[in-house]
């Protein structure tokens, strides 16, 4: 699995670090960003769901 999020698009809004909060948090402006050693999603059933309530679909799951 491999996790993108366009960062000219992210405005924010944080449903990602809501919805997986083990792959998604938030760097010190506000953004979605990738925990640590979560760039793949390990396998995070909720990573998906993530992208999907990404209001702006900032978030790209292949």
């Amino acid at each position: 699995m491999h996790i993108d999020i366009d960062k000219d698009v992210c405005i924010g809004a944080g449903q990602c670090a809501l919805a997986a909060p083990a792959v998604f948090t938030q760097d010190d402006d506000g953004f979605s960003t990738l925990l640590p050693d979560r760039e793949d999603g390990a396998g995070d059933p909720m990573v998906r769901e993530a992208a999907r309530a990404c209001p702006v679909g900032a978030i790209t799951v292949t």
